[in-house]
């Protein structure tokens, strides 16, 4: 039996070591959350969603639905932050949302009176006024683009043939859906409001549920859940305003 030398063994290990290194793999590419990846649209680029900020419960999803809309109705459900479009066979499409100050004050039924593809954005002299660490830097408004607070879509609500000045709209700030926040109306997830928007013709009718009927539909440990949650939100976020108010000279 004849002994390889040691100079043979040595290139053929070096060799096997080569091929292996120029047939490994790729790292693996950052990971998407199905549905919540980066989009490109209109020119603008809109980021994925982080997984651990889309959750299972916070994805659009087709569920049954109990309620008594007519098809085509936008529920919305600012106890428990959830958004339902009526389907025509006893289900509805759900989206997780956020909720802000000016979105807990909607109460009576609206429709959509104008839908706009990558909006611009002017905040209300009341805005300004009541928070002005948020706003009075944008009093002159904000163009189209990521950073904008409308988001990708918006749809304008109306009542009476006239702005209501709520508006459901698309937000970058995923850290947010699923919560109450200090400012803002209806939110959702970019990617979401995309697919809403879709789905939903001008004039489409728009409900609040009262929290009664967000106990009887969505039961009350989900509603007194959702509340205490917000309760611990708010409080974190009105410090941290607080402080942006004392860095302004604002207090």
């Amino acid at each position: 039996m004849f002994a390889i030398p040691a100079i043979r063994t040595l290139s053929a290990f070096a060799l096997a070591a080569l091929l292996a290194a120029c047939g490994a793999a790729p790292p693996p590419a950052p990971l998407e959350v199905p549905g919540y990846g980066t989009v490109e649209d209109g020119g603008f680029t809109i980021a994925a969603v982080p997984p651990d900020f889309a959750p299972l419960q916070n994805r659009r999803t087709t569920v049954s639905y109990a309620g008594t809309e007519a098809p085509g109705t936008i529920v919305v459900d600012p106890h428990v932050k959830l958004l339902y479009l009526v389907g025509d066979d006893g289900t509805a499409e759900r989206y997780r949302i956020a909720v802000g100050a000016e979105g807990r004050g909607l109460r009576s039924t609206t429709y959509v009176g104008r839908k706009a593809e990558w909006p611009s954005w002017t905040p209300t002299r009341n805005m300004i006024r009541t928070q002005p660490e948020l706003y009075a830097d944008l009093a002159d408004g904000m163009g189209p683009g990521p950073d904008n607070p409308l988001g990708a879509r918006a749809l304008y609500l109306y009542r009476g043939g006239k702005d209501t000045m709520f508006r459901i709209h698309g937000t970058g700030d995923y850290t947010s859906i699923g919560h109450a926040t200090s400012a803002g109306c209806i939110r959702l997830y970019n990617q979401d409001i995309l697919d809403l928007y879709e789905r939903v013709p001008s004039r489409a009718t728009i409900k609040i549920r009262s929290v009664a009927e967000s106990r009887l539909l969505e039961g009350d440990a989900a509603v007194d859940a959702s509340l205490a949650a917000d309760a611990e939100f708010l409080a974190r976020t009105e410090l941290a305003l607080a402080e942006r108010r004392r860095a302004m000279g604002l207090e």
